[in-house]
C-alpha cells in the first residue's frame, strides 16, 4: 500500500512537471464546461475576470458535455497552460468525476452550480430535477418573448405606422425620452410595443389618433435634464453641444408640441425625469394593467 501511494505521488509530480513545461509562454485560459449551453458559467467567469487587469485571458466554452470521456479533452487542455475550469454541470456523477480528475491532476476547478443546488435543496421540500438546460427551455413564453422583441425592433422609432394597430401599447414622446429602451424592457415582459417620435415639423401618423387612448402612453421629461442628455448625445457622436438639437429653446418647443399631441390623443403621461428605464417601464406596465 505504501509503495502504491509513492507511485501515485510520483505520477502526480510528473504530471505537474509536464504541465508546467507545456504551459511555458502560453496565456492563461478559463475552460467553461456545461452539460447545457454554458452561458451561465461563462458569465460568471467574465464577471470574475473583469476585476483583473493583468493581460489577456482566453475563455473556451465546452457545451453539452454529457459523458465522462468528454471531460478528458478539457483536462488535457487544462494541463497545457495556466488554467481554471469553471463548470455548471447538473448531473452529480459528472460533477464528481470532474472534481476527482481535477484533484488527481492538481488542476483548479470551480463548481458554480453544485453548492447552490445543495443550498436551495436544503430549504425546499422537493429534490432538484437535475435536467441540463432547463433555464433555456424553449417553452411558450420563450417564443412569445422573442416575438415581442422582434416586434419592438420592427416598429421602433415610428418606422412603420402599420404596427400601431398591432401593438399592445404605443409609446410617444420627443427624442431622448427613453422610448426605445422602455420598449425593449416591456418586450421582455411579453408586451408588443411600438413607439413614435414627436417632432414639431413632422405630423404624427394618422393611425395614432385612431387608437384607443388606453393603448397609448406619453413620455415626458424635465427640460433641463433633457438639455444635458442631448448635450451628451451630441458629444458622443462628435457634434458640438451648441447645436440646435440641444438648445433649451428647441427643447421647450418640442415638449410643448408633445403636450398638445398627448392632449389630442387623450393618453396618460409618464414623467421619466431621473428615473431608470426599469422604473419607467414598471410605471407603464402598471398603467396598462389598470386599463386591462
Amino acid at each position: 500500500m505504501v509503495g502504491a501511494r509513492v507511485r501515485r505521488g510520483e505520477r502526480v509530480e510528473l504530471l505537474k512537471q509536464e504541465a508546467a513545461a507545456a504551459a511555458e509562454g502560453k496565456p492563461p485560459v478559463v475552460l467553461v464546461v456545461s452539460d447545457a449551453l454554458g452561458e451561465t458559467a461563462e458569465l460568471v467567469a467574465k464577471a470574475a475576470l473583469s476585476q483583473f487587469h493583468n493581460g489577456p485571458v482566453e475563455i473556451r466554452r465546452f457545451a453539452h458535455v454529457k459523458e465522462e470521456a468528454a471531460l478528458e479533452e478539457v483536462l488535457e487542455l487544462a494541463r497545457q497552460r495556466p488554467s481554471v475550469i469553471v463548470h455548471t454541470l447538473v448531473l452529480p456523477e459528472l460533477r464528481e468525476a470532474l472534481r476527482r480528475r481535477a484533484q488527481e491532476l492538481q488542476l483548479l476547478q470551480v463548481d458554480v452550480l453544485g453548492p447552490i443546488l445543495e443550498a436551495v435543496g436544503s430549504i425546499l421540500p422537493v429534490a432538484p430535477r437535475l435536467k441540463p438546460g432547463l433555464v433555456h427551455r424553449m417553452d411558450q413564453d420563450y417564443f412569445r418573448r422573442v416575438e415581442a422583441i422582434e416586434f419592438a425592433v420592427k416598429y421602433d422609432d415610428g418606422k412603420d405606422p402599420r404596427g400601431l394597430d398591432l401593438a399592445d401599447v404605443v409609446l410617444v414622446g420627443v427624442s431622448r425620452t427613453s422610448k426605445t429602451p422602455v420598449s425593449m424592457y416591456l418586450a421582455g415582459r411579453l408586451l408588443k410595443v411600438a413607439n413614435v417620435p414627436l417632432v414639431p415639423e413632422m405630423a404624427p401618423p394618422p393611425e395614432l389618433f385612431r387608437l384607443s387612448p388606453g393603448k397609448v402612453i406619453g413620455l415626458t421629461i424635465n427640460p433641463t435634464q433633457l438639455y444635458h442628455i442631448r448635450c451628451e448625445r451630441l458629444r458622443a457622436i462628435g457634434l458640438p453641444p451648441e447645436a440646435e438639437y440641444a438648445s433649451l429653446r428647441r427643447i421647450m418647443e418640442e415638449l410643448d408640441y408633445a403636450e398638445r399631441v398627448f392632449g389630442r390623443v387623450g393618453c396618460p403621461v409618464v414623467e421619466v425625469s431621473n428615473k431608470a428605464v426599469e422604473e419607467t417601464a414598471n410605471q407603464v406596465w402598471e398603467l396598462m394593467q389598470r386599463r386591462g
